[in-house]
This record gives structure tokens, sequence and C-alpha cells, in this order.
């Protein structure tokens, strides 16, 4: 079995032109890259690009049928044997941070939950039935705690 440190990561960073100035500085490429290590399972090349809420709710629209921001899109493409290929997350950032502030959590504490929450849906993991969803919290939930954060879905 593969450790995250063992593992081979391909990470491109993307901001959207309108995101650029107010949301990179929150973050660093070695910061978002151990949220990513601490949920992938396999080698990956992988992308999280950050948008405003128009670009996501295009492409939520596009893609979902939804006419709506979402705080955060995951794409996979494809797989070869532990390597994931393709991997696209897209996170909206001014629906992020809204959810933050609502939920009256950190907000680099949202991101780290989101990006998991992504990654894990691009190895395969769900929520459509109560089993799923509770295996699929749990795992984030102890994904988290070995980040140092909180149980995202305590209230």
């Amino acid at each position: 079995m593969n450790t995250p440190c063992s593992l081979k990561l391909t990470l491109n960073i993307q901001f959207s032109a309108k995101v650029l100035t107010t949301y990179q500085p929150l973050f660093t490429r070695s910061r978002i890259a151990g949220w990513v290590r601490a949920a992938l399972f396999a080698n990956a090349d992988l992308t999280i690009r950050f948008v405003d809420e128009q670009e996501s709710c295009e492409l939520n629209r596009r893609y979902r049928g939804k006419n709506y921001s979402t705080n955060v899109l995951t794409f996979a493409y494809g797989r070869l044997r532990n390597h994931l290929i393709g991997i696209d997350l897209v996170l909206c950032c001014p629906v992020v941070e809204h959810e933050a502030r609502e939920q009256k959590k950190p907000l680099d504490a949202h991101y780290a939950h989101l990006i998991v929450h992504g990654l894990l849906h691009a190895q395969g993991y769900a929520h459509q039935d109560d089993e799923q969803a509770r295996t699929m919290e749990l795992m984030e939930i102890n994904i988290l705690a070995q980040l140092g954060y909180p149980d995202p879905y305590v209230e």
C-alpha cells in the first residue's frame, strides 16, 4: 500500500482572473498539496481551479444540469493501474467563503474539507445513500483529523 508521502503527485493550481488577487494569497502550494496528499490513495495528475460564481454556475449547468454556483465540482477522467489521470477540482471561492462564514468555520478548514471531499469523489466514493454517505463522512473526518482540523460535520 502506498503512503501519502510515497505517492507521485502532479499538481496544477489555477485561479481565474476574477479571484486571483483576492484568494491566491490565502493558500500556499505546499499547504494545498498537503491536503491533497492526505486524501489520495493512488498516484495522481490533478488540477485545482479556484473560480468565481459565474464560472462555477456555468460548469454546474453544463455538466450537472444545475443552474447555480456550488462549492466544489469534481471531474475524474480516468485511471491507469495505480494512477488517477485527469482529475479536476473546481472550487467556487465566494461560495466556499460564504459557507465558512455561515457555518462559523475557519476558511482554511472549509477549503481543506472540500478538497478532501472532492478527491474522495474522484476516487469513486459517493454519498448517494445513507451507508455511502456515512462511509465517506467518516473518511473525511479521519483525514481532516490527521491534518489537524476538527470534524466538519459538527455544528
